[in-house]
């Protein structure tokens, strides 16, 4: 419209020029007659393009109100980071994840018999997402077996009031590194204040949770049936419960408390519940430190401190237990474990904290990746029988290499002061997630 006006104001001036101007000028009326001309040829042929770029512009509008129709039906599919699949209305989604941890192992031997190996320590394929406001988990662990002895979450989840409120299959709200995802945890192995010691194979129970939290704190119980997945249906009940406080919380500095409990209560001629130490790590010699046997219907009461923090590269984690493990006969027996963990980035980056969960996370991995230094002292005793005492060093390093792959390595002494053994292990992981 504006070039029509344009060529409009043209050729008005043009017919506007009188014959003494045009003399004035040296231009003869057959050039002003020729320019005349031009112009009306030139308007018109503007107004062809602007009845065309009218119709093109109603074309674009309907092609796009179509592509909008289009999109309100498909599902939304997102690839980043693995695949996520949205419903065109939102109501329900599905995401595919999955973990392969691979691991090999080498001994310094002493005293135990161990043989080096290799193994796949973790190959999980996780399935999550929502269905009209509940949220919902599938993991199976195809490392621990193909049925029920390899599933791990399994569970729906909504939020309830003020928090979340969990039915199914999945971890009781107790111990820090139980809690934290094997795809974070600082060394290969989760201390003995956790399924890998104290709670020796009770890792994932049946049972229902409620979780709340706040910008700094988190509140969360579980009441939950002994038996796993796989175990047997009379195996008792139990309950469990964590708190956790951040008085200091940032991007660079971050102060964390938590206290938890846990009480099983074993039905009589269930299976027994038990505290033991792969002192040497994994596939290495074993201790047991506490058992309390199923015939009895005996229970096991736990409890434990925890403090953990973040000052910029340098961070640390630090948990206390006590528990006793019931008898049929005699007075019951005190375990006491804990540890003391901590890493140093060398090249940058920063563990994270989920402030809902209560747990530190790895850092972000930037194009050129990430080193970390790892130590840990972790001790676990019988106080009520001299000398079933076992420890454990370990030294490692974590190279980060994306945020999907990392490699790990540590190096364990072990010492069990019942036998005396001081067997060692050299441990190297391979680790993607998705």
């Amino acid at each position: 419209m504006r070039l029509t006006i344009l060529a409009a104001s043209l050729a008005a001036a043009l017919t506007g020029l009188s014959p003494d101007t045009a003399f004035a000028q040296q231009a003869s009326d057959q050039e002003v007659a020729e320019l005349k001309a031009q112009v009306q040829a030139l308007m018109a042929r503007i107004e062809q393009l602007e009845e065309r770029d009218d119709a093109q512009s109603a074309v674009n509008v309907d092609t796009a109100e179509a592509l909008k129709a289009v999109q309100a039906t498909q599902p939304k599919v997102e690839t980043k980071g693995g695949l996520k699949v949205t419903s065109p209305d939102g109501t329900a989604s599905f995401s595919l994840g999955g973990r392969l941890h691979f691991d090999g192992y080498a001994w310094d031997r002493d005293l135990a018999t161990t043989t080096g190996t290799s193994e796949f320590r973790r190959a999980r394929l996780t399935l999550g997402g929502t269905v009209s406001g509940w949220e919902y988990k599938i993991e199976q662990d195809f490392a621990a077996g193909t049925n029920l002895d390899g599933l791990r979450d399994l569970y729906i989840a909504r939020t309830l009031g003020p928090g979340k409120l969990t039915v199914g299959h999945f971890k009781p709200y107790r111990s820090m590194e139980e809690l934290t995802s094997s795809n974070e945890i600082l060394m290969m192995e989760r201390p003995f204040a956790s399924a890998t010691g104290l709670f020796s194979g009770r890792q994932f129970q049946q049972g229902v949770g409620y979780l709340v939290a706040g910008d700094n704190w988190t509140a969360g119980g579980t009441v939950f049936n002994l038996r796993g997945a796989s175990g047997p249906r009379n195996e008792g009940m139990g309950f469990a419960g964590r708190t956790t406080w951040a008085p200091v919380m940032g991007a660079e500095q971050v102060l964390h408390l938590g206290a938890w409990y846990s009480h099983e209560n074993i039905n009589q001629g269930s299976a027994n519940l038990s505290a033991s130490a792969n002192y040497a790590g994994r596939r290495g010699p074993s201790l047991g430190i506490a058992t309390s046997p199923g015939a009895g219907g005996e229970q096991v009461d736990a409890l434990g401190l925890e403090l953990a923090g973040l000052f910029g590269p340098v961070f640390f984690q630090s948990e206390y237990a006590n528990a006793s493990f019931g008898q049929p006969l005699g007075a019951d027996q005190d375990v006491r474990t804990f540890y003391v963990q901590g890493s140093v980035m060398l090249n940058g980056g920063r563990k994270s904290y989920k402030a809902g969960n209560g747990v530190f996370a790895s850092p972000k991995v930037g194009e050129h990746g990430l080193w970390e230094l790892t130590a840990r002292f972790d001790n676990i005793e019988n106080q009520d029988i001299p000398g079933l005492e076992a420890s454990t060093w370990i030294l490692g390093m974590n190279y980060y290499i994306n945020p999907n792959l990392r490699l790990m390595f540590n190096y364990t002494q072990g010492d069990n002061d019942f036998s005396g053994d001081e067997t060692a292990q050299y441990a190297l992981r391979t680790q993607f997630n998705f």
